[in-house]
């Protein structure tokens, strides 16, 4: 049973523009179910830089980030681990005794769920996105041995600079598409407009594979115009698990069985009560 919250329980959190309840569900109820004295809020912010310092100073455990922090908290952070160093994109925050790492489970979410998936490596991709997202993403296409690919941003220094980073091509506009589609941008997303598609309905029914990393709502108008169309899909909800769970891990230490996670997940999509 999980202990009351007390002056000894541990405090996680999380910083985005649009803060959902996914990432609270989730965590709340593997406590809940763990027994562990932990409790997780989610938070936006004008003060990014206050926000570090409250989590130094109050000891707080951890804190995920999401848009549009992955990249402006990285020079407020003590040191870079693993991918996040390589990607330069943080969703993941870890506080040892007041010295802040930052992480990136974003990265081995999406590598994960692409070899679930069985997604070919020489399938030909359209990544739409430049932000710290689409860098994850460009990282894990990379290293799962993807070579054509093309980075679509309007803001051209850094769609160019991502694409230079990992060997693809770059480019404005989406134009004819690709076989592999990757939405790593707000489109669709919970707060602005949802009615919004990522790609052209022609765009989508010439491709095979559609990866939606927006996770609020659960079906995007990509994500549901993809799967109406019979393409192989990856929705945002499933790299929001993943992700979430191995910042549980960090966290705490504790990796939960299986039950317990797709429990924890149904409970976060509001499936079980």
């Amino acid at each position: 049973m999980k202990p009351p919250i007390g002056r000894d329980t541990r405090l996680c959190m999380s910083l985005a523009a649009r803060p959902g309840n996914f990432g609270s569900r989730f965590h709340n109820r593997l406590y809940e179910r763990l027994g562990l004295d932990y409790a997780y809020k989610a938070f936006t912010t004008n003060d990014l830089d206050g926000a570090m310092r409250g989590i130094r100073a109050l000891g707080i455990r951890g804190c995920a980030v999401s848009m549009p922090f992955k990249e402006a908290v990285i020079p407020l952070l003590d040191s870079l681990a693993g991918s996040a160093a390589t990607i330069d994109s943080v969703n993941t925050i870890v506080n040892d005794d007041g010295r802040l790492t930052g992480y990136n489970t974003d990265y081995s979410a999406m590598r994960d769920l692409l070899d679930r998936a069985g997604v070919a490596p020489e399938l030909p991709f359209s990544l739409r996105g430049s932000g710290g997202m689409a860098k994850a993403v460009a990282a894990a296409l990379r290293d799962r041995g993807h070579r054509r690919g093309t980075v679509v941003a309007r803001n051209a220094d850094k769609g160019r600079a991502l694409a230079n980073t990992y060997g693809f091509d770059w480019q404005v506009e989406v134009g004819d598409g690709a076989a592999v589609l990757v939405n790593a941008t707000p489109i669709g997303m919970s707060g602005g407009d949802e009615t919004a598609l990522a790609f052209t309905p022609h765009v989508i029914a010439r491709s095979a594979v559609a990866i939606e990393v927006v996770a609020l709502p659960a079906e995007t108008p990509f994500l549901r115009a993809a799967r109406a169309a019979g393409k192989v899909t990856i929705a945002g909800a499933d790299i929001a698990v993943l992700q979430a769970l191995e910042q549980f891990v960090l966290y705490t230490g504790v990796r939960p069985g299986d039950d317990d996670i797709a429990h924890a997940a149904a409970f976060a999509r509001g499936e079980v009560d």
